[in-house]
């Protein structure tokens, strides 16, 4: 198979030093590329600059990306192409930056704009946050028979609201299938098919050889 595998965040720039982004050690996706590259297939590893797991990368072809608006660009890049198979593993940033206001001591506030460091002395900066586009989302009209498969980790809830956003986004962005995992899934992993089958497998290793079958299937 031809392969893409996104890992590790994106992040969102204010100014030259500071930046918005989700945690996320890129591990996972990294681990997975590395299982896919060693069972023959083709990988293409796109990882965040900020990922802060630095093992062994066996993906044929590793680019780096920075902002979410980058790794957007770059999975479009390879719409043109044979793809077989889309592991969306990345932790894209949620949100951006939007206005920015500072406020001075007596308490009033204006809009900054422009200019390369923003930065206040006294009073406070405020911010506005604006959600980021979502890349899965885009992913089926790039590559109409491409086998997807997208991400949720859930940090809230419980363990059946984790599957049913799942499932949710399975039928927002027509993907094949959803990892799922997080502090409400608990250990291990919930896979959940097109046709809203649920499995638990309980290791990185076991997902990654379901993964590879169920996405090889014709």
């Amino acid at each position: 198979m031809n392969c893409i595998v996104t890992a590790g965040p994106t992040f969102e720039p204010l100014d030259e030093v500071r930046r918005l982004t989700n945690f996320s050690t890129g591990r996972l996706g990294t681990e997975l590329a590395n299982f896919l590259a060693a069972r023959g297939h083709k990988v293409v590893l796109l990882i965040g600059e900020m990922a802060t797991h630095h093992g062994e990368r066996m993906a044929q072809r590793v680019e780096v990306f920075f902002t979410t608006a980058d790794l957007r660009a770059k999975m479009k890049s390879f719409s043109g192409k044979k793809v077989d198979a889309i592991f969306h593993a990345a932790a894209v940033s949620d949100y951006a930056f939007g206005k920015i206001f500072a406020t001075d001591e007596s308490g009033k506030m204006a809009e900054l704009k422009g200019g390369k460091k923003i930065f206040t002395q006294r009073g406070k900066l405020i911010v506005e946050l604006v959600p980021t586009p979502k890349i899965l989302a885009e992913l089926r009209g790039w590559f109409p028979k491409t086998k997807i498969v997208g991400w949720k980790f859930e940090a809230e809830g419980k363990r059946a609201d984790a599957i049913a956003a799942g499932r949710k986004q399975i039928a927002d962005n027509r993907t094949d299938l959803c990892v799922v995992n997080g502090p409400v899934y608990g250990e291990g992993f919930g896979l959940i098919s097109h046709d809203s089958k649920e499995a638990h497998l309980a290791s990185p290793p076991v997902l990654f050889d379901m993964l590879e079958k169920l996405t090889r299937k014709s």
